[in-house]
């Protein structure tokens, strides 16, 4: 194989996990033509990957125009990677023993590329509950977890990390880079962040980390609550979150 093959298989590669990320972001079904317009490539080989992907029952066709989602194997690869990866079957019993104790939604959260996403989560039972989408893609500087995850790179790498709309608000605002940094060098410090939602008016965020063997902040678990709650219950929900986080560090 040429030089020039490798490159045009690994652009090949590139575009399928395209697809894959765009099917799972819109959480719903596309024609292909769709998908192309969606990321901006040739109809003609977007059309090919998806076929290729069907054969391999990474997607499935599901109306008679030929719309597409993601299909079972991508389930199954999902359960291969959880059984195989101790943490996530730990943190699930980590967020129990969290919420049970708060009584608050609590969350197990990662990155994924260059975006935040809540990998696993437990509702509160007040009876004003919260919830967040399991497996959707927020940008990292909306989230408190988002001030940990980070700790380990330096500033020019945080930036390049970043997409610059990410540090555009719901509401328009421009967030400030520098201040935002400065707010990941303290959280690294304090191995804790809390904050009121920027996403919305009602919740206060808390995360603390967890690390893997080498220090690096790999994961967070996460309470959200109420802001009234939050601030009458602060010090036990920041106790109990970073009990939580040691506790699930010596797992790893």
């Amino acid at each position: 194989m040429t030089e020039q093959q490798v490159r045009k298989r690994a652009r090949g590669i590139d575009r399928a996990f395209d697809i894959l990320d765009h099917l799972r972001d819109v959480k719903t079904s596309q024609r292909p033509a769709e998908i192309a317009q969606a990321l901006g490539a040739p109809t003609s080989t977007v059309y090919d990957l998806i076929g290729t992907l069907i054969d391999h029952g990474m997607l499935e066709t599901t109306d008679a125009h030929g719309s597409v989602f993601l299909g079972r194997r991508v389930y199954f690869l999902g359960l291969a990677y959880r059984d195989y990866f101790d943490l996530t079957r730990q943190a699930a019993g980590v967020l129990d023993e969290i919420t049970a104790s708060t009584k608050e939604t609590s969350q197990f959260c990662m990155l994924d590329g260059n975006k935040y996403t809540v990998a696993l989560q437990r509702e509160g039972s007040r009876p004003f509950r919260i919830s967040a989408d399991v497996g959707e893609r927020t940008a990292i500087p909306w989230t408190a977890s988002g001030r940990l995850l980070l700790g380990h790179l330096d500033d020019q790498e945080i930036r390049d990390l970043i997409p610059a709309e990410d540090f555009i608000l719901p509401d328009g605002r421009q967030m400030d880079i520098d201040a935002y940094i400065a707010e990941i060098r303290r959280a690294h410090e304090e191995r804790f962040f809390s904050f009121d939602s920027i996403v919305d008016t009602f919740t206060h965020c808390f995360a603390a980390p967890v690390y893997d063997q080498s220090g690096i902040c790999s994961a967070t678990l996460c309470i959200v609550a109420p802001k009234d709650d939050a601030r009458e219950n602060y010090g036990l929900y920041k106790n109990v979150l970073q009990a939580a986080g040691d506790k699930l560090s010596k797992t790893v």
